[in-house]
């Protein structure tokens, strides 16, 4: 019959598993109480428990209060006795955090193949944090196909661009409608004219939809197939949604206030999409692929050559709508300055001695069962830093707000011109 369990680490033997819980219990909430020192002691007894579970989760807890201690080697040396002990659930913490300790030390390489075995364990909710750590560690490391193929998983841009590819369709379909004898009527409806004046704002967007030829459709649906998937992959597709709508709408705009009579199709808009890369990526160099990377770096010349032609067919008697492609072109450079591309903040911090632990810590562990106590200075700082990025994202969709204020005035003051 054995004695009462017991959470005193100094009394000698072995330990039952009763009592290797308890005191575990008791190490991870002293922890969390930032005892430091007492945690170490509690969680070392225990090391060496038959149960590689309870000696992982000592030795990385073991880790975690070495590392608040300032013993950063010794913290590492325990995290790395975690890896080497058979499979255990603190494994998948224990590599984040020899990964972090690795940054931290510039040893790069190392750290990469220790976030590969954190990715090998990690949790679904988890994957996308981690691919993104290896992406940036493969462009440190020169490696940019590899960077390019961890940031496409950690964006989800792995997945089919669809939304461009309903647009397309779509565009396709009511386009060769409108372009039959008995479409003329659908092509009235949705072309850009002085009904925008009157109220009928869907000519605002609709006008992306329908084309004065064969020719056009294939030539902008071809744009299209090009751009489009690249703003969607790197923006996402929700925001690729808003940035087509509202460079439509820009190019509408433009072609209302300026241009001489109806007008239809996309290419605005695509202009306009020009116009974010153009920005996103002098901002925010978004990592991309061979074929996007081709594609990105002729997106200047191609603006300049369509403007160029554009304006030179025009003094031969063409119809060419310049002014739409330059409001869609100046939208697109607006929104791609207030509008970021997805994932493209900087490697979190990691590791960091502050607020709680790595994700599946000891530390966060506790936090997560609400016993985590943190300091006021801590917690203090960390309510800064989520101020400060609520602030600027108020700012940016605030110049989105702007934007879009600016295509109505625009409406209501430019409609008297076509009375």
């Amino acid at each position: 019959m054995s004695g009462p369990t017991t959470s005193d680490p100094a009394i000698a033997g072995p330990l039952d598993r009763a009592t290797a819980e308890a005191l575990l219990a008791r190490a991870d909430v002293l922890l969390a109480a930032s005892e430091f020192d007492a945690a170490r002691t509690h969680y070392a007894r225990l090391i060496g428990f038959p149960d590689p579970a309870i000696t992982g989760a000592a030795l990385l807890g073991t880790g975690e209060s070495l590392y608040r201690l300032d013993d950063e080697a010794g913290a590492l040396w325990s995290w790395e006795q975690v890896t080497r002990l058979p499979e255990n659930p603190s494994a998948y913490a224990a590599w984040r955090q020899v990964a972090a300790a690795r940054v931290r030390a510039g040893s790069l390489r190392a750290a990469f193949e220790a976030y590969k075995e954190a990715e090998r364990r990690a949790p679904a909710q988890d994957r996308g944090e981690i691919s993104s750590r290896l992406g940036w560690l493969s462009k440190e490391l020169g490696d940019s196909r590899g960077a390019g193929r961890y940031f496409a998983r950690s964006r989800g841009r792995e997945r089919t661009p669809i939304v461009s590819y309903a647009i397309l369709g779509v565009t396709v379909v009511v386009s060769f409608l409108a372009m039959q004898p008995e479409g003329s009527d659908l092509l009235r409806l949705l072309e850009l004219d002085r009904g925008l004046g009157n109220g009928e704002w869907w000519r605002l967007v609709s006008p992306v939809l329908v084309h004065a030829s064969l020719l056009h459709l294939a030539f902008n649906m071809y744009f299209l197939y090009l751009v489009g998937p690249l703003v969607e992959q790197v923006y996402g597709s929700a925001r690729f949604l808003i940035l087509y709508v509202l460079t439509a709408a820009t190019a509408s705009l433009a072609s209302f206030l300026l241009g001489a009579g109806p007008s239809v199709g996309a290419s605005g808009a695509l202009f306009g999409l020009c116009g974010v890369l153009l920005v996103g990526r002098a901002l925010h160099r978004p990592v991309l692929q061979g074929q996007q990377r081709a594609i990105m770096s002729q997106i200047g010349f191609l603006v300049v050559l369509n403007l160029v032609l554009g304006f030179g067919l025009n003094t031969f008697g063409g119809n060419v709508d310049n002014f739409a492609h330059l409001g869609g072109l100046a939208g697109g450079l607006w929104l791609g300055l207030v509008i970021p591309p997805i994932g493209a903040a900087d490697l979190p911090l990691v590791g960091r001695r502050s607020g709680g632990g790595m994700p599946g810590s000891r530390t966060s562990q506790v936090d997560a069962a609400g016993r985590a106590d943190n300091a006021a200075a801590v917690a203090g700082t960390g309510s800064m830093i989520h101020a400060g990025s609520l602030a600027l994202g108020l700012v940016r969709w605030a110049g989105v707000a702007a934007l879009v204020v600016v295509v109505l005035a625009g409406v209501l003051l430019g409609g008297g011109r076509h009375l």
